[in-house]
């Protein structure tokens, strides 16, 4: 297990600890710096902006420098062209892959957040950092935008997907992007928050055999499972000043994609233990008739 520098950790996460304005505050503080104007275009001055509310001002939930790295190494050895978030809130993570995205040669990075004012702050941030012709923000429930996004030809392939969004609907948006052909071999998957909360459905999902997919699929066509029961209340119902109740609507996924996965250990901002799930699409097992 690697070791946290306690002196680049964030402040204490809090009861509510989102959502509740420090979002556009940040953007505030960003945009009253007295040095803004070196900052502009420079996306690792503007994550150190980030990074210096997180630590000074108010917790932020964002993927942090520690796991970032993770997925920033995992983008060099990957060289994506298309690269999705599932999740941007303030756009910490938007900032930091997309550059590295761009430093790679990728084309196109598509970061999909459901609320329209974190969206904006993404945006603001985005700008700022000179990363606009590259990153697109798609405001919208996760499964509608990737829908859409697939259905206006925008997007055809993810070469790789970074998961940090609402937990429950981890499994039914990778099932989904199954389902649309988004997902084939080569294809890499990065799910962020795997330990802190915790993601059993989808580590269930990325480490089953084919066997075991094909199995849990004909439960979920005869009506068995509910994702969303597995997560503790405060996962399952992170959104609900927004969201009355969740819908995660359905989507079956392609058992017969094989998967390689591992979990690489790692940090929150906060210095709490977490981890991400490296997942790799490595083969389609078709079904012997």
């Amino acid at each position: 297990m690697p070791s946290f520098d306690q002196k680049k950790a964030y402040a204490e996460q809090e009861e509510v600890f989102f959502d509740d304005g420090r979002e556009v505050e940040l953007l505030h503080y960003v945009f009253g710096l007295p040095e803004l104007e070196s900052i502009r275009g420079n996306p690792a001055k503007v994550l150190q902006a980030i990074d210096k509310f997180g630590r000074e001002k108010k917790y932020l939930m964002n993927v942090g420098e520690d796991k970032g790295k993770i997925v920033t190494d995992l983008i060099a050895e990957v060289k994506p062209q298309t690269m999705v978030e599932l999740g941007g809130y303030v756009g910490y993570s938007c900032i930091l892959f997309g550059a590295a995205v761009k430093a790679s040669g990728g084309k196109r990075y598509f970061s999909l957040e459901r609320s329209p004012e974190f969206a904006a702050v993404i945006m603001a941030l985005v700008h700022l950092a000179g990363l606009s012709e590259i990153v697109k923000v798609e405001i919208g429930s996760s499964d509608s935008s990737i829908k859409r996004l697939h259905a206006t030809g925008q997007l055809s392939k993810i070469d790789l997907m970074f998961l940090d969004h609402y937990k429950p609907a981890y499994t039914t948006d990778l099932k989904l992007c199954e389902d649309l052909g988004l997902i084939s071999p080569g294809s890499v998957l990065a799910a962020d928050n795997v330990i802190k909360p915790g993601n059993p459905p989808y580590l269930e999902y990325v480490r089953s055999s084919v066997e075991q997919k094909r199995e849990k699929a004909k439960q979920a066509a005869n009506g068995g499972g509910n994702d969303i029961e597995a997560f503790a209340d405060r996962a399952a119902k992170q959104y609900k000043k927004r969201i009355e109740k969740e819908d995660l609507g359905v989507a079956f996924g392609n058992p017969n994609l094989v998967y390689e996965s591992r979990l690489v250990d790692s940090f929150e901002p906060t210095g709490e233990p977490d981890g991400v799930e490296i997942s790799k699409c490595v083969g389609v097992e078709e079904e012997k008739k």
